[in-house]
């Protein structure tokens, strides 16, 4: 029997997922809800899948999975009734904007033995996958430094910023991810500076529109982190890591790869436009990997610990920013 799902949300990140359970022969899309219901009947009728409320998705048989698409305000608390309805669930990071809400949430992911996966779907990129595989195989010895550059094409409408929780934990989360990810060990310092250099009204807002991050961990291993909301050239993604005997790194992505030479010089199509094409490919991944675990009945990755810790970084990273100094991740956990 395929898997049930239920997609919360029918934004554009909900459409993806709706589009990755349909190409998925082991996965149904059985309902989807939205606040807005003429955006659910869209993509339910795309996918013939129902509309539902919110309630009846938690109390549907039919149903044995939810993913959660919704608002992150929401994500907590959806998390918690689908938890208690015995529903697997997949959630978009991050699960709450406060540390302390996360930390009771995940309790009751705990006491009702819920399967949860969070959605850090750069760990699925085919590309920082092989660095990753290169990295567990041995190939450049004992890891010590990473370099993570992450810069979007523009800023988003301020609309979003107040909602976001700030560039930390809106962005530079995906890339505290990914330093857990690779130096495969727990980050124990923070130092982080920001500035508004892009748009003065995310300023105005109280947040930061740049900025830069140097995580530590106990054993001494570095990752410097470069973020920025504007990129004029494209959607800047790269990972460098260096170790004791060797180096891997992942380039930027184009949607066409070629090099053209002619008597002008050399030239290259630009990069990928945002997100939704440079990671189309790990979106797909994710979802095929969430089908897959609960299939085989086998642990899920991102779990809802991974979600704390980034959350938590992020969060050391914001004092860090604000007081200017170093953080301990003591301090916030």
């Amino acid at each position: 029997m395929p898997v049930g799902f239920a997609i919360l949300g029918a934004g554009r990140i909900g459409q993806v997922h709706a589009q990755a359970i349909a190409a998925n022969a082991r996965a149904r899309l059985v309902a989807v809800a939205d606040a807005f219901e003429e955006s659910a009947r869209k993509v339910a009728d795309s996918f013939g899948s129902d509309v539902r409320d919110i309630d009846a998705i938690a109390s549907s048989d039919d149903i044995d999975a939810v993913l959660i698409c919704t608002p992150t305000n929401t994500h907590a608390d959806l998390i918690e009734q689908f938890a208690r309805a015995g529903k697997a669930i997949f959630c978009e990071k991050p699960i709450d904007l406060d540390i302390a809400r996360v930390r009771t949430c995940l309790r009751v992911v705990e006491q009702t033995g819920t399967k949860l996966m969070v959605g850090f779907n750069r760990r699925f990129d085919p590309h920082f996958c092989a660095i990753k595989q290169a990295i567990d195989a041995g190939q450049i010895g004992q890891v010590e430094m990473a370099n993570i550059i992450s810069r979007d094409p523009g800023a988003p409408p301020a609309a979003y910023i107040k909602a976001s929780g700030g560039i930390f934990k809106d962005m530079t989360i995906h890339d505290f991810d990914m330093a857990r990810f690779v130096l495969g060990q727990e980050i124990d310092t923070v130092i982080a500076s920001g500035s508004v250099q892009v748009d003065p009204e995310i300023g105005a807002l109280g947040d930061y529109d740049s900025a830069s991050i140097i995580l530590t961990t106990a054993r001494g291993q570095h990752c410097s982190i470069s973020n920025s909301r504007r990129a004029s050239y494209g959607y800047d993604q790269r990972i460098e890591v260096h170790g004791s005997a060797g180096m891997v790194s992942a380039k930027n992505q184009r949607a066409v790869d070629i090099e053209l030479a002619n008597a002008q010089g050399f030239t290259r199509p630009p990069l990928h436009d945002f997100f939704m094409t440079r990671y189309k490919a790990a979106y797909d991944a994710e979802i095929a990997a969430f089908i897959d675990a609960l299939v085989h009945d086998t642990p899920l990755t991102p779990s809802g610990q991974d979600g704390f810790q980034a959350l938590a970084i992020a969060e050391a990273a914001l004092i860090s920013a604000r007081e200017g100094r170093m953080v301990k991740l003591s301090e916030v956990l």
